[in-house]
């Protein structure tokens, strides 16, 4: 499992970070369980935009950026979109307990490492990548980003088509 927790932050930018569409990559299509015991694969939210978050329990700088999600989730998911967490912990009995306290309202799935690796290695947490519509990864942050480039970013993605 990853041991590496990243408190980098990059200067929040006004700009979207959204890559052009000729230049996104199709996401892994993995599968992997959430709490009920469920698979789920990226393909299952093809025509929705994803956030899709690799985090931990442990990780500091994903505690700041979870509440932002939770907010995320319910502000957007009428527009078509959603936030699908991955935890890199050992387990559930860690997880679940975790996610109840916050109140995390999106799904999250127990990650692997061979998972993190289909996304070119997941090398700290948090990492996240923003998936467009069509199922292809319009842009990546890696550690701390801001609540304003996520949001950007989000915006952007529902807005076009």
């Amino acid at each position: 499992m990853l041991a590496a927790c990243s408190t980098y932050s990059r200067i929040p930018s006004e700009a979207p970070t959204v890559k052009p569409a000729s230049e996104r990559k199709e996401v892994p299509d993995f599968s992997l369980k959430d709490a009920d015991g469920r698979s789920v694969r990226p393909s299952d939210y093809k025509g929705k935009v994803v956030l899709l978050n690799f985090w931990a329990t442990w990780c500091g700088p994903c505690k700041i950026e979870i509440p932002w999600f939770i907010e995320f989730e319910t502000k957007y998911k009428d527009q078509g979109f959603a936030v699908l967490g991955v935890s890199m912990d050992d387990g559930w009995d860690v997880v679940r307990p975790f996610l109840a306290d916050l109140g995390v309202n999106y799904r999250t799935l127990l990650g692997t490492d061979m998972v993190a690796q289909q996304f070119g290695g997941v090398e700290a947490l948090p990492t996240s990548f923003v998936i467009d519509r069509q199922g292809r990864i319009a842009a990546t942050h890696v550690g701390l980003a801001s609540k304003r480039d996520y949001e950007n970013d989000i915006r952007t993605l529902l807005n076009s088509q």
